[in-house]
């Protein structure tokens, strides 16, 4: 039985599915050549995108056959400028979806591009539904604000725990706020959900990488990191029928990014400066330039976490109170 999850490109050409299908009977050594975000199955075989976007049972970057490997994915892209890069990956996503708007540059930039619409979620009041209605206003886009709730976040958490790989405090308040992004998708008739994941350690966004003392080797390891973050969101995406679409993670972009040298991601304390290069030709500086908080602490679930974990005598541990799930009943 055959079956496609995500979707499938061919030299910067966009495969239905029926090709795919005919691709894998009558030249199945062009499956090496696909990129996308793709898991593809059919009898005893499977193959999975480069850098293991979708998931599924085979390595990423893999052709499997009868349980053994017998390929490697390389998509043939060609070497890209970022600027083209980015362009193509988002124009090869913007034709479906929703696009998670956090108000900061990586997000704001694919949405201005894509011109999809979009959602932003956080607490009352919290840094990233200001930043995203600042943002969603400044470049014409339709945006719907989700206010998330001490209750929503408590239902994300029991949700969460149980299928992301690592359920630290920190993974665990990404997934909890991702958990709320993809609900909302999910029960609008969105399936594939626009973010901008890996654009941190490809440019070096982390406020951590201002003290580095070797930084191409942080940003290296940060990026062999990427596939289990990617494992993490998509399994909460997988709650409610959606997928994490991630344009930074287009072999494109990737190609692009790596070939520009550490020193130029980071100059005079300015983190990330390569994308910002290039979103203010195409969103305001304003935006462009301004830095954000991460996602768990931006939306304020990260503290509406914390909150929690007091309430329920966690005064100190928030692992101990994450730990506690599904052994006894939590209130707010």
């Amino acid at each position: 039985m055959f079956e496609l999850k995500g979707w499938v490109e061919l030299d910067g050409r966009k495969l239905s599915e029926e090709d795919v299908r005919e691709i894998l009977m009558d030249q199945p050594e062009m499956v090496c050549k696909f990129g996308g975000e793709f898991y593809i199955s059919a009898d005893d075989y499977c193959a999975r995108d480069h850098f293991g976007i979708i998931t599924g049972p085979c390595p990423p970057g893999s052709i499997v056959e009868a349980g053994k490997v017998t390929g490697h994915i390389t998509p043939g892209v060609g070497t890209h400028g970022l600027e083209e890069a980015i362009i193509e990956s988002v124009i090869l996503r913007k034709d479906e979806g929703v696009m998670a708007l956090s108000g900061g540059v990586d997000s704001a930039l694919i949405a201005a591009l894509a011109r999809r619409p979009c959602v932003a979620v956080g607490i009352e009041g919290s840094h990233d539904l200001m930043r995203a209605r600042i943002a969603a206003d400044a470049i014409g886009l339709a945006c719907e604000y989700v206010t998330v709730t001490k209750k929503d976040v408590l239902e994300g958490i029991s949700a969460v725990v149980p299928v992301i790989p690592s359920p630290d405090p920190v993974n665990t308040a990404i997934a909890v706020t991702m958990h709320c992004i993809t609900k909302w998708a999910g029960e609008n008739g969105h399936q594939r959900v626009l973010a901008g994941q890996g654009a941190d350690e490809l440019f070096g966004g982390y406020s951590r990488y201002l003290h580095s003392t070797d930084l191409e080797a942080d940003l290296n390891e940060d990026f062999i990191r990427l596939p289990g973050q990617a494992e993490r969101d998509q399994a909460v995406a997988a709650l409610h029928g959606t997928y994490i679409s991630m344009p930074y993670l287009d072999v494109r972009v990737v190609r692009a990014a790596r070939l520009i040298p550490a020193y130029e991601k980071i100059v005079d304390g300015v983190r990330k400066r390569p994308l910002r290069l290039v979103a203010e030709r195409v969103i305001p500086a304003g935006i462009a330039w301004q830095d954000k908080k991460a996602m768990q602490y931006g939306s304020g679930v990260w503290r509406t976490i914390r909150e929690l974990a007091r309430h329920n005598g966690y005064k100190r541990s928030v692992q101990g109170y994450i730990n506690q799930f599904g052994v006894r009943d939590h209130g707010i």
